[in-house]
């Protein structure tokens, strides 16, 4: 015996805490039908009952406002879950029960976890679950979903009703006006064969609102929609509002506060303040918020790339150069293998993808820290502190969400601009959002940086993230004064608590990003590698070749280097590498060791001898702002509907990145 559960809930009520707990590693991540939301569905047993677990997209309302709020309601309505798990934030019950309320309209089996127990404790408030549970006629189940408490009680209960071992009858109490409208309104649906299912209540009170979509869907009739109309201006006109839309809102809040006059009680101590409350007086404070979140940022990179990040990455070196492709070598010399045989196997493959492996430890640290900033709610306020800054550009700070994503990888980044309702503030973030520096550029850093500036590695990285969020800054402004006039639409965002981050969810974070780079790995960079290998040893008349400088390679680069001989770095070895981070930016270090035909050591001063420290820190600030990789110049086509936006987006991109380069160089040059 199998069930389906969906996990429903608004942003930050712990709905991917839960998932996660219940369903560990056991998960997969895509994105919906048709659409670019992304979705997670695992695995879990329970008492032996397989369950099929479906994380429905973080929203407000079932108003289809959002694709998220369109997908979620789209699931629920035509897949049929078995039962919704619908997550409650206790110490915003509030806010979290208007959601609550229209998916009790929606007729499904359903159970609510009141999650953050702890945290409405710990502000002196109490929630009376039990009775929560009568009054809704929906069990309500009390649950720390990070601790792991209430977990057995909150699927013994899902399992149960999935089963279908009791009959729900939500009661929702409206008031007299709003109830008879929507009576009136289920009579004349009633009169429809294919309308009567549990849906019904939801589709009355969708069309009390006047939602046409809803009207298509079913069908109505000339007669059944003029009757319909009827009763909202009739509904409309008990109200002094005169607003189907407010008053429905409103009778459903009017209700929320009434559940929550007989079952919470507040804390009233005048003066009381949590310790989140304390902890934001000085985090969120006008004058240290900005130095703050840039001390945060600075020691995250001291340890990534001190000592503690290069001596991860050394015994990673030791490991794959040091032993695994000698080894290997030695094994295809024992077999007779042909040279150009040991090369391929030596030089491009385990060179070129353990080149990239070398960077996994300090990748995996950069991401362990992400994680532990965004699990403790940290991140949430690194919004509300840039949004003053970003206010200046036309944006607002929920741009910074999206920006924030792209230090991990542009490409969901740019995905997550579409929440945006705004089309100005949507696409002048898509056009901002690449000059983040992404995780796929950090190994470039590390590489160059380990070179050329070993005692302060911490730093020089660091500073290519401010540089990078600089130069996002002045594009920002130049494009607000000219393709993008405007004031910025307003920005209401809540503040989670601040929480102590539990190792499993912290684990499951960083991996669940690390991932994607180890499957890049293992498959993008694998075979970029041979490619690069067979251009830089064959020419264009696929002869194999003994000098590199005749490869096609070789003549691609030198075609293309003297327009990098301002910036420093005109070899063909830089212009090629450039060239297939196109693809993936971690390309570019692959390309290089495969190029050099040296690891480790050895490409370290191959590089030495091709670059000077001023040149190299060039060549990573273009790297840093040139073009995203081909993935996310995808997404950018298809977030801006257009393809010529999408190439102006990339061609400003390059050219920046050209203009601040030879910035750096030329300016460089005069006191270097």
């Amino acid at each position: 015996m199998s069930y389906t559960i969906a996990l429903a809930g608004n942003p930050n009520c712990g709905k991917t805490t839960l998932f996660n707990e219940l369903t560990g590693s056991n998960q997969y991540v895509g994105n919906w039908a048709g659409v670019t939301v992304e979705k997670k569905e695992g695995r879990a047993v329970h008492n032996g009952v397989e369950l099929a677990v479906m994380d429905l997209p973080g929203i407000y309302s079932l108003s289809p406002y959002t694709m998220e709020e369109v997908c979620a309601r789209d699931y629920i309505m035509n897949d049929d879950p078995d039962v919704i798990i619908d997550i409650i934030d206790g110490t915003n019950i509030e806010r979290n029960l208007y959601l609550t309320i229209q998916l009790m309209e929606l007729g499904r089996p359903m159970v609510i976890a009141v999650n953050m127990m702890d945290d409405v404790e710990q502000k002196g408030e109490h929630i009376d679950c039990k009775q929560l549970g009568e009054l809704m006629g929906v069990p309500v189940i009390p649950i720390v979903a990070r601790k792991g408490e209430g977990m057995k009680e909150l699927m013994d209960e899902a399992v149960r009703i999935a089963a279908g071992g009791e009959v729900q009858h939500h009661r929702i109490k409206y008031d007299y006006q709003t109830q008879n409208a929507l009576n009136d309104i289920l009579l004349i649906l009633s009169e429809n064969e294919d309308t009567s299912d549990h849906h019904i209540q939801f589709y009355a009170s969708k069309l009390l609102e006047a939602d046409a979509s809803i009207a298509d869907m079913l069908k109505l009739t000339s007669d059944q929609r003029r009757r319909i109309e009827d009763v909202i201006v009739r509904y409309e006109a008990t109200s002094r509002y005169g607003d189907r839309d407010t008053m429905l809102a409103d009778a459903r809040y009017r209700y929320i506060t009434e559940l929550v006059g007989k079952t919470v009680v507040k804390n009233t101590t005048p003066g009381f303040m949590t310790q989140s409350d304390k902890i934001d007086r000085i985090v969120t404070n006008r004058v240290l918020a900005l130095p703050i979140f840039l001390l945060v940022m600075f020691l995250m990179f001291s340890v990534v790339f001190g000592p503690v990040g290069e001596g991860l990455k050394a015994a990673v070196e030791w490991l794959i150069n040091g032993q695994i492709a000698p080894a290997v070598r030695h094994l295809l010399v024992a077999a007779d293998a042909p040279f150009w045989t040991q090369s391929l196997i030596v030089d491009a493959v385990i060179g070129g993808v353990g080149g990239i492996l070398t960077f996994l430890p300090q990748i995996m640290l950069l991401f362990l820290f992400l994680s532990i900033l965004e699990d403790s709610g940290y991140m949430a306020r690194a919004a509300f502190i840039m949004d003053r800054l970003l206010r200046k550009l036309g944006l607002t700070g929920k741009s910074f969400i999206p920006m924030l994503m792209g230090f991990g990888c542009t490409t969901p980044a740019v995905m997550a601009a579409r929440t945006m309702e705004n089309d100005k503030d949507r696409k002048l973030t898509i056009m901002l959002t690449p000059f983040m520096s992404c995780g796929a550029r950090l190994p470039i850093y590390a590489l160059f940086a380990g070179i050329f500036f070993e005692e302060h590695q911490g730093l020089v990285v660091f500073s290519m993230y401010v540089l990078g969020i600089v130069v996002a800054i002045i594009v920002g402004l130049i494009l607000k004064h000219t393709l993008f006039r405007g004031e910025a639409a307003p920005f209401v965002m809540e503040l989670p608590t601040y929480r102590l981050p539990t190792l499993k969810s912290t684990m499951l974070h960083m991996w669940d990003k690390c991932k994607g780079f180890l499957i890049k790995a293992g498959t993008i960079i694998f075979s970029m590698s041979i490619l690069v290998w067979i251009l830089q040893n064959f020419s264009f008349s696929l002869q194999m070749v003994d000098d590199s400088s005749a490869s096609m390679f070789g003549q691609i680069g030198a075609f293309i280097a003297p327009i990098f001989v301002p910036l420093g770095f005109g070899t063909w070895q830089a212009s090629v590498s450039l060239l297939s981070g196109v693809v993936a930016k971690e390309a570019v270090v692959t390309t290089m060791s495969v190029l050099y035909g040296a690891g480790g050591a050895a490409l370290q001063t191959a590089l030495a001898g091709a670059f000077t420290p001023l040149s190299a820190y060039s060549f990573m600030v273009f790297s840093l702002l040139y073009m995203p990789c081909i993935s996310a110049f995808v997404s950018i086509r298809r977030e801006m509907n257009s393809l010529k936006w999408a190439l102006a987006t990339a061609a400003m991109e390059t050219g920046v990145a050209y203009v601040v380069a030879l910035l750096v160089y030329q300016i460089g040059s005069l006191f270097v």
